[in-house]
């Protein structure tokens, strides 16, 4: 185990060095996946169990109709459920390990056990009521949930099933699993956060190499072609992405002329770039929005109103991150930061959410863009510790040069933990430069 994951950090750490970023083989991959979900059941979810007095938690899925938590329970070669996947964790006392269990056909995966024999007792929900009367739980924890979709992944239909095998004296202990279901997606591990960094470095570096000279030909390349150049490097990278990247453009013209152009934009000198991108490796995904300039002839760099501009909103993600504290609600950190900024003379819109093993991860919300009073529900969760977020917001500013406003959208990944916030692979402070200003300079007779 150790080794395998020495092996990852020694390939990843290759990124700096190589043309392109160094992503591990599949079965290395699968090495790790599954190294990360042993060490997850092992010493993140007992505590999580024993903190939400849930001593039994009882996941079912179908294939083709998977709970969201499912795919995390997993073994890395496993890409759904099969057939009716059910799988149990049962807390055997505060001395004891977990119990897991698999009423399967064969074990799932290293830790989920097979607890069922087909061939001798055809009743798969049979067998599941007789597991739980057995280790008779005080608190049945099933995914249906209120806010989270992340923990709402138990049908209709399996819960009718469930309940009308079970012994009808335990079903007043079955409740929700909701808090218990966020807090496994939200809460990330030490082992995670040091591959972590890593991912973030390789989105930075994609990002990076779309927003260059390499990929952009201004008067020729579109938005879509840069779009696109994205999505082939991802799949060349053998990574993934859960959600399709886009480019846009802000440039010195009335936005009405702009929207009559004929689209995909083609990008011009002058254009100030925004994208939006994230990746998927090892279950873990990114989510960032940075910004680049296409340098005009004789220009080193951008102009100062536009850099005044971004570092506008690199302010706002300063006064959104300090006010992360333990056990405060996203609506509240929401309504302080929104204070602030106002005050400040910005115009903000904040809409961060938790990253993880989903983009739009389970956690505390701060904010929607069409919800800047705060967000029911998952706004009033409570900030933990260990876990993620994607720093996601804008700020308005107006550019008298252009005599317009302009938007700074922002987003960066970053972790928050015991010792405060943190970027997981920095922010990006100054705008992307297309073409380098190194490359123009040796251009020079």
């Amino acid at each position: 185990m150790k080794r395998t994951f020495l092996l990852l950090l020694w390939a990843l750490a290759l990124v700096a060095q190589a043309q392109y970023p160094a992503i591990l083989t599949q079965r290395d991959q699968a090495k790790v996946v599954d190294e990360l979900l042993e060490d997850r059941l092992r010493n993140v979810l007992p505590g999580l169990m024993r903190k939400e007095g849930i001593d039994m938690w009882v996941i079912i899925s179908r294939e083709y109709n998977e709970d969201p938590v499912i795919r995390t329970l997993l073994p890395a070669t496993w890409f759904a459920a099969r057939r009716t996947t059910m799988l149990i964790a049962f807390d055997r006392g505060p001395d004891r390990e977990l119990e897991y269990l698999a009423v399967s056909r064969y074990d799932v995966g290293k830790m989920f056990k097979r607890a069922w024999n087909p061939d001798e007792n055809p009743d798969q929900w049979g067998q599941l009521a007789r597991i739980i009367e057995e280790r008779n739980p005080k608190k049945i924890g099933i995914n249906k949930a209120v806010h989270w979709g992340h923990a709402d992944g138990l049908t209709s239909n399996d819960f009718d099933q469930m309940m009308k095998a079970l012994n009808k004296k335990l079903h007043e202990r079955v409740v929700s699993a909701e808090k218990l279901a966020v807090a496994w997606l939200e809460t990330r591990t030490e082992r995670e956060m040091a591959i972590y960094q890593q991912i973030c470095r390789i989105a930075h570096e994609i990002i990076a190499e779309g927003f260059s000279d390499r990929v952009i030909q201004p008067g020729v390349t579109t938005t879509d072609d840069v779009v696109w150049w994205y999505r082939e490097k991802i799949k060349e990278l053998k990574l993934d992405t859960w959600f399709q990247p886009s480019v846009s453009i802000q440039r010195n013209e009335a936005d009405a002329i702009t929207a009559k152009r004929p689209q995909p934009l083609v990008i011009m000198p002058g254009d100030l770039l925004h994208v939006d991108f994230g990746i998927t490796y090892l279950r873990l995904n990114t989510d960032t929005q940075q910004h680049a300039y296409v340098l005009r002839a004789g220009e080193t760099d951008a102009p100062e109103y536009l850099r005044s501009a971004f570092r506008r909103g690199n302010q706002l993600q300063d006064i959104l991150t300090n006010n992360f504290k333990e056990g405060v609600t996203g609506n509240k950190i929401l309504a302080e930061t929104r204070k602030t900024a106002i005050d400040n003379g910005i115009t903000p819109s904040i809409y961060t959410h938790p990253i993880g093993f989903h983009g739009h991860a389970a956690g505390t919300t701060i904010g929607m863009w069409d919800m800047q009073g705060g967000v029911p529900g998952t706004g009033d969760h409570p900030m933990k510790l260990k876990t993620a977020y994607s720093i996601e917001l804008n700020c308005s500013v107006y550019i008298v040069e252009w005599k317009k406003e302009i938007r700074i959208q922002l987003e960066e990944d970053g972790y928050f933990d015991e010792s405060g916030f943190r970027y997981i692979d920095g922010r990006q402070t100054e705008l992307i430069l297309i073409p380098k200003p190194d490359k123009i300079n040796k251009q020079k007779p």
